[in-house]
């Protein structure tokens, strides 16, 4: 069976569940050994066994991306193992309740801006130095079309994933010249997720493609390669 991910490390948040979980599978079906992040560990595991019951290699790191020092001491933890990255997909996301600009809830806006913006920036300055060691190391973010497309009512998660749209670019602007790193910025689109469930309560989930269309997708994107920043949204 083709593996074309044999030798590579891959890291990927947010996958308790949904579009990180299909991936992290995907990934580690193809032959890469995932890092499995998220906060609900009995969630990982149980995305671990799914890995192993498919033959695939993974290891699970619990990080709460609230927490100031989490992501530094994953980094110290994946560079004290193995000595490069090859892929890090940033799939973690936190989405506050959906309500008028006067009305964002200012506890659930902090904590959107640290999961989404916060946390990317420290992904990509912890994660830097070992994705350069990489012969071809990529980053792909998972975004909205809220960022790039203001939307009544997500004005709190959509300024969130604007600013990481940013931020990505920003970074894919500045390794392209002095590394081998590549940058993608991927909008799912509607996706059978909790995250999209809580926006759409009364949707029938059945209208709407699963994670595992998303993740193929990527995985599809990783095989055959970008040269430079890349963007797509894929379509239901």
């Amino acid at each position: 069976m083709n593996k074309p991910f044999s030798g590579k490390l891959a890291l990927v948040t947010g996958a308790s569940k949904g579009i990180g979980a299909a991936t992290a599978q995907a990934l580690a079906r193809d032959g890469a050994h995932v890092v499995l992040t998220g906060r609900d560990v009995r969630a990982l595991e149980m995305v671990e066994d799914a890995v192993h019951e498919a033959e695939g290699q993974s290891t699970i790191a619990p990080v709460d991306l609230e927490e100031g020092d989490g992501i530094a001491r994953l980094a110290s933890a994946i560079s004290g193992r193995w000595d490069k990255l090859d892929y890090l997909v940033i799939s973690a996301a936190y989405l506050p309740n959906l309500t008028p600009v006067s009305q964002i809830d200012g506890k659930q806006f902090s904590r959107a801006i640290t999961v989404n913006l916060l946390a990317t920036q420290a992904l990509l300055a912890n994660f830097d130095p070992l994705l350069k060691r990489s012969d071809a190391g990529r980053v792909v973010g998972l975004t909205s079309s809220v960022g790039a497309n203001p939307r009544a009512y997500w004005s709190a998660y959509g300024s969130t994933k604007a600013a990481f749209d940013n931020l990505l670019e920003c970074y894919a602007a500045e390794v392209e010249k002095v590394s081998d790193v590549r940058v993608a910025l991927i909008d799912p689109g509607a996706t059978r997720t909790s995250m999209r469930t809580k926006a759409y309560p009364g949707e029938d989930p059945s209208t709407v493609k699963p994670p595992s269309d998303v993740a193929e997708r990527l995985v599809e994107l990783l095989v055959n390669d970008f040269d430079g920043f890349h963007r797509e949204r894929i379509e239901s």
